[in-house]
């Protein structure tokens, strides 16, 4: 099993079978918070739904075309994080998170996008990694803000969550020549 050493606190982990009833949980006491933001919350809400994406994503994993991972922080699960997309014709990465409300302002997410963004330019060799958060989702653009990103643009009427219409702020870095 993938595991990435973050620092002292936070470790991160390809996900596996054995999460899917903490995955439950911690989304079924964030599922107001991450509903905001993300389409998939209102919708996943038991073990076997957790199972479920655990099973695709470990697939996609296989076939070179994603990365899931478990944030767990002290110990404790406490988000996730992926390379959404793995696009090596195009030597780029998606960056994709989510985070337990209560760890939030920790430096959490910052720390685990930074030991992801070093797996895609040492590892998976591309060029370039991809943040798209929504418009409004203030706390994710800080996030990109803090790794140095650039806003490359704003994609309106990207997608919709909760019945809201959401417009993407597209984050880019480039692999230092």
């Amino acid at each position: 099993m993938f595991a990435k050493k973050v620092d002292d606190e936070l470790e991160l982990v390809l996900v596996h079978p054995a999460l899917a009833m903490k995955y439950a949980t911690i989304v079924e006491a964030n599922r107001d918070y991450l509903s905001q933001w993300m389409a998939w919350a209102p919708h996943v809400k038991t073990e076997d739904d957790f199972k479920a994406f655990v099973k695709n994503s470990l697939l996609d994993y296989a076939n070179g075309k994603s990365m899931v991972c478990a944030i767990e922080y002290k110990g404790i699960l406490v988000g996730n994080i992926a390379f959404n997309t793995i696009k090596p014709e195009l030597k780029m990465v998606e960056i994709g998170y989510w985070l337990d409300a209560r760890y939030q302002g920790c430096g959490i997410m910052t720390r685990c996008c930074q030991a992801m963004i070093n797996i895609a330019f040492n590892h998976l060799k591309v060029e370039k990694v991809q943040i798209s958060a929504a418009k409004d989702n203030y706390s994710s653009r800080d996030v990109c803000e803090r790794l140095g990103m650039t806003l490359e643009g704003v994609i309106t009427n990207k997608e919709v969550v909760s019945g809201r219409i959401l417009d993407h702020a597209v984050y880019g870095l480039y692999k230092p020549q």
